[in-house]
Formats: structure tokens, C-alpha cells, sequence
């Protein structure tokens, strides 16, 4: 199984939309929940496009994040409602795990030393592991290679239509649990199943 960080396994999405409206309202610059939306689950070469093109070209990108970073401080985001029990259940079953996620490896290494995930994970891809990102499949095509599992034998669990995009143009099979995006037809059709939590992709483990 390969997991998204995200939006998927810690409830960060909101608060990284609160950060960046913040850091905008600093900065003096326009910035709407759409333009938010754009960025989700995206690879940061993407991102900074976006975003220079909502704010121009000389914008201060660098101080701009710096900024997002001081709202955040030391905080971090809590797990998902169903993450712990579902950890519980793979490795119960001797399922082995992986994480492919569009964040840098200092958010995940602050995330897993909040809720002791460091152990429990057989490989960790992040953007720096990775030369093209999420829509790419590459980071489902490397986190299953450190399984050490055909892709197609895989699961992945996902909360953006970017990262389904990803998962599915890599061959897993893909779980959406959908966080501030809904899925649209063409997203549906490159899942196996949407659920409205993970407690429901426990569920389905026992299908």
C-alpha cells in the first residue's frame, strides 16, 4: 500500500490554505480558496509557477513561504480520523507500506516524529526523491519499487484528483478519500473506489 501525507493520512489542507491566506494578507496580494485549490497536491515546480503567475514574475516567493512557515511555527497537523487503526490492521496482516507525497522531507520527518510514524513505513518518497511529481506517476512508480512490488499489486490511497492522476497513470490501484477537492467523472474513473474516510478503506480490506 503507498499513502499520500496530505489531505490523506494528517489534516493539513486546511491549515496550510490558513497560512497561505495569511501570508498573502501580509504581503498585500489578492488570493482566493480557487487559486488555493490549484496548488493541492501539486509538486512545488508547479506550485511556484502558479503562483507567479497569480502575483507576477518579481514576486518574493521565498519570503512568501518563509512567512507560511512562521505561521505554522512548531505546530503540526493531527492524523486523520481512521490512520492509526488502519497502520494496525497492514501490519497485523504483514502488509508493508510506503508514503509518496508532494511535500519536502522536512514537513514528513515533523509529521512522523509528532505521531511516531518513522517505524512504521518501509520507504518514504518525497518531492527531492523525485525528478518530475505528482501528476507524474513517478512517485507511485518509486514508492513501489521500494515495496519491492509490481504496481499493479498495489493500493494506493489518495485525496486529490492530482495524486489519483499520479497513481493510476503508475498502474495501482487507487482509493480516493476525498479533503477539499471532490471528485469529478474522469477522477471516479480512475479509482477503484471513494470513500468518506479511512475507516472505510479498513473496510475494504476485509472484501
Amino acid at each position: 500500500m503507498v499513502f499520500d501525507l496530505d489531505g490523506t493520512l494528517i489534516d493539513s489542507e486546511a491549515l496550510v490554505l490558513d497560512a497561505y491566506m495569511a501570508a498573502a494578507d501580509k504581503h498585500g496580494v489578492p488570493f482566493t480558496h480557487e487559486q488555493f485549490l490549484s496548488l493541492v497536491g501539486r509538486h512545488r515546480q508547479h506550485s511556484e509557477m502558479k503562483m507567479r503567475e497569480y502575483f507576477g514574475e518579481t514576486f518574493p516567493l521565498e519570503t512568501f513561504y518563509a512567512t507560511v512557515a512562521e505561521f505554522f511555527g512548531d505546530k503540526s497537523a493531527p492524523l486523520k480520523p481512521g490512520a492509526l487503526a488502519l497502520f494496525d490492521r497492514l501490519e497485523a496482516d504483514r502488509v508493508p507500506f510506503a508514503l509518496a507525497t508532494s511535500s519536502g522531507p522536512g514537513w514528513v520527518n515533523k509529521h512522523f516524529a509528532a505521531h511516531d510514524l518513522a517505524g512504521r513505513f518501509r520507504g518514504v518518497v518525497t518531492r527531492e526523491d523525485v525528478e518530475h511529481g505528482k501528476p507524474h506517476p513517478e512517485p507511485y512508480l518509486k514508492a513501489s519499487a521500494i515495496l519491492s512490488f509490481n504496481p499493479r499489486d498495489v493500493l494506493a490511497v489518495e485525496d486529490s484528483p492530482t495524486g489519483v492522476t499520479s497513481a493510476h497513470a503508475a498502474g495501482l490501484m487507487t482509493v480516493m478519500v476525498p479533503d477539499l477537492i471532490q471528485p469529478d467523472e474522469e477522477t471516479r474513473a480512475r479509482t477503484v473506489h471513494v470513500g468518506q474516510s479511512l475507516a472505510d478503506v479498513l473496510t475494504l480490506l476485509d472484501l
